[in-house]
Order: structure tokens, then C-alpha cells, then sequence
């Protein structure tokens, strides 16, 4: 990865998209820096595939701009930096692998076959041999995917949902082909649902509601804010707060539900159940959390955090 991450390998300034009536993003402001796994996270309908239509050129946006590596989208020399897998690969199935790649890379006006035989070897599919595309795992159509966008040698790969109907070890198989670009300089976009394996390999995170950026992060400040919390589920949780934050006046506490209390900052959880047995105040159930993305998006959708 580049360790100085100061050049924008995509930037854009109140990038807007309106349907009809409806604004299905919103004065977006995206910025992902060379050499990043970035994970754009947001709910069906946020606007994630629109944003991403727009940035390789296959929607026009309403308004905005959108720039890569400091040059407009429109930009020919630019638009060859940039790989694209938009949804489902669009592939012959009657064809093998070696077919599919061949056929675009003449479409895109590389002879040299050599860059076919790269891309096959790198996704893990020189050796599908004449297997047709319509035999393939849902994985091997993925990585095949993958592979008709790295034809040419983009530096900057978009991927929406890739990992979408993928079993275990076809995420698996994705997820070190993503490692092994991103080991040669790569810049990678990934939107996923899969929230739990996009926290696996993205280095920063973008979260998209209702068509506007929520926030902008990196993985670093993920787990700062991502903190670790006891958890009670007790019978009265208005008189059980009123101790808490009596006795423990330094931790922060919120109430997750109607029978539970995160209490964040507690070191000593013993010592905080037993002083709410003491007060007549029934435990059901106690124990340290770790947050993690998907909690945290979650908290995010919803507004944020709320303490007490």
C-alpha cells in the first residue's frame, strides 16, 4: 500500500444524481486515496450502485464532479486506469475463461496475449482449461469477473458486490486475490452487505444513507471508535442507571433496549454487578463486547450513539 496516501485516486465534490423526482445520492463528497481498500457500506436503495455508475462513466451525473487521480472522468488516459465489475460480469457462458478474457482484451485493442495469460494467472484461472463458463462455480464467475477487469492493468479497480452469492471458500478465494492486487499498488472500491468480511481486508470505510455520506473513516479510526463495552440485561433499567452512574461517575452508559445497559469505560465488571445486587437489582445476564463494523454501521443508520 502507499504509505504516503496523498494523491486522491477518486474525488468528487457534490456529486448529485436525480430520477425522475427522486435524488438518489445527494451532494455526495467521496475521497479515497491511492492504495486504499475502500468499503462503501449503505442499506439497499442508499445509492451505493448509482455512485459507482457514475464514477465509470455508465450514468451521468445530475450535478458535481468527479475526478480521478486529479483528472475529470471524461478523461480517455484516465478511464484506461480504471477496472470495472458492475454487478454480474458480463461473460459468455457458452465460451471458456481464456475465451471471455481474449474476446474483450481484442475489443479493447491489446494483441499482446500476454496480458491474458496475466490476468487468468492472477485470478487463480489459468488452469480452467476448456471448462465453459456455464460449468462454473459462482466463484470461478467472479473471479473471471474480476479478471475482464484487470485487463490492461488498471490501477484503480471498482467492484460492487463481488462477494454476493459467493459460499465460504469463494470469499476466501476473492479475498486473497484482493490481497495479492492490493499488495502490487492497486487502488480497490468494494461495496458489499457482507459487512463482517468487508472488515477482513478494507483499510477505509465509507457509509452512504439515503444518498449522503454519513461519515468517512479509516480502518484505524474504526477501532478506536469500535470500543469494547459490558453489557447487563437487568429488570429495572431506569433505576439501575441512576446507580451506575452514581457509583461510576467516570463510564458512559446507554441504554441498548429495554432490559440492557452498555456500560463503556468499565474496567471491573464484577464489581459493577455486585453493587447492583447489593441494591436489590436482579443481573439476568452480564459480559464484555467487542463492536464491530456491522454493529457500528448499524448505530450509524440509525443516527449514531446515544449516551446517557
Amino acid at each position: 500500500m502507499n504509505s504516503e496516501r496523498n494523491t486522491f485516486a477518486i474525488e468528487t465534490t457534490a456529486l448529485t444524481k436525480i430520477y425522475g423526482d427522486k435524488a438518489a445520492v445527494k451532494q455526495l463528497d467521496l475521497k479515497i486515496r491511492e492504495g486504499e481498500i475502500y468499503g462503501f457500506i449503505g442499506r439497499n436503495g442508499a445509492g451505493k450502485s448509482t455512485t459507482l455508475k457514475m464514477l465509470c462513466g455508465i450514468a451521468s451525473p445530475t450535478e458535481g464532479e468527479i475526478r480521478l487521480f486529479g483528472k475529470p472522468v471524461s478523461d480517455p488516459v484516465v478511464r484506461r486506469r480504471l477496472g470495472v465489475l458492475i454487478e454480474s460480469a458480463g461473460v459468455f457462458l457458452h465460451l471458456t475463461a481464456r475465451q471471455n478474457v481474449v474476446m474483450k482484451a481484442k475489443c479493447m485493442g491489446l494483441a499482446d496475449e500476454k496480458s491474458v495469460d496475466e490476468v487468468l494467472s492472477v485470478t487463480g484461472l489459468a488452469n480452467a482449461g476448456r471448462k465453459k463458463v456455464k460449468h462454473f462455480s459462482m466463484g470461478m464467475k467472479q473471479r473471471l469477473g474480476v479478471a475482464l477487469a484487470l485487463l490492461g492493468n488498471p490501477d484503480l479497480l471498482i467492484l460492487d458486490e463481488p462477494i454476493n452469492g459467493l459460499d465460504p471458500e469463494g470469499i476466501r478465494e476473492l479475498r486473497q486475490l484482493i490481497f495479492r492486487l492490493h499488495e502490487e499498488g492497486k487502488t480497490i472500491l468494494i461495496s458489499s452487505h457482507i459487512l463482517g468480511e468487508l472488515s477482513k481486508i478494507a483499510t477505509d470505510y465509507g457509509i452512504i444513507k439515503d444518498g449522503e455520506m454519513v461519515e468517512q473513516l479509516t480502518m484505524e479510526e474504526l477501532e478506536e471508535r469500535c470500543q469494547d463495552y459490558f453489557q447487563i440485561e437487568v429488570q429495572e433499567v431506569s433505576r439501575a442507571l441512576a446507580l451506575i452512574q452514581e457509583t461510576f461517575p467516570e463510564v458512559q452508559t446507554e441504554a441498548a433496549d429495554a432490559r440492557t445497559i452498555r456500560i463503556y469505560g468499565v474496567e471491573d465488571g464484577a464489581a459493577l454487578n455486585q453493587m447492583l445486587i447489593e441494591n436489590q437489582i436482579s443481573v439476568y445476564a452480564s459480559g464484555f463486547h467487542r463492536m464491530d463494523l456491522e454493529e457500528y454501521f448499524l448505530e450509524r443508520m440509525e443516527g449514531g450513539r446515544q449516551y446517557v
